[in-house]
């Protein structure tokens, strides 16, 4: 199978049963925008590239949100606990974007899909979530072309900064992506 377009991503999610799950019991949260990103929507794309009959496990499943006025991480902990009463098979993790740019050393990010473009890699930095009415919304800050060309680039915050170049780097070895998808393309900068 091929995926053309974000129109062909949003419906592959919309037939996955398991990301609709996820997606509905977040969406229950009611957290301030919020979205399930990362490696859960970049693993689908490369799995189905790849022509998986299986999923591959991530190792988290992201959710994200922006919450200006309560930037405790004991709140994001409470949320995970939360949602391992409704979900205990799945590895959550849960971070308030409002915080989470002194990861990088980043200025103030101003909202999830703000967050979302300073990820690491392009083809990681995807987020989708549920509107009231259970439309799948896409958040793609640089497009998906990375991802369906199954090409892992740093983002432009990544790019233009020492540290950003470094993890860049790091992640590649850490994360080993081409030892489960072996036909994507890694760009060192």
């Amino acid at each position: 199978m091929t995926i053309r377009n974000e129109t062909d991503l949003i419906n592959l999610i919309k037939e996955d049963e398991a990301m609709m799950n996820v997606l509905r019991i977040v969406k229950s949260l009611d957290l301030p925008d919020w979205w399930v990103c990362a490696g859960f929507v970049r693993s689908k794309i490369w799995d189905v590239l790849h022509g998986f009959n299986k999923k591959t496990v991530v190792p988290d499943i992201d959710v994200i949100y922006f919450y200006q006025k309560e930037k405790d991480e004991s709140k994001d902990e409470k949320l995970e606990e939360k949602l391992r009463s409704i979900a205990p098979h799945i590895p959550w993790s849960v971070k308030n974007q409002a915080r989470m740019h002194k990861v990088n050393d980043f200025l103030p990010y101003s909202s999830s899909f703000d967050a979302i473009s300073k990820f690491p890699e392009t083809a990681t930095a995807l987020g989708i979530k549920l509107s009231d009415w259970e439309n799948v919304i896409l958040a793609a800050p640089y497009g998906i072309e990375d991802a369906i060309n199954l090409q892992i680039k740093p983002t432009p915050s990544f790019i233009n900064n020492k540290k950003g170049l470094a993890i860049h780097e790091e992640r590649i070895v850490k994360k080993d992506w081409k030892s489960t998808w072996n036909k994507i393309e890694i760009h060192h900068l």
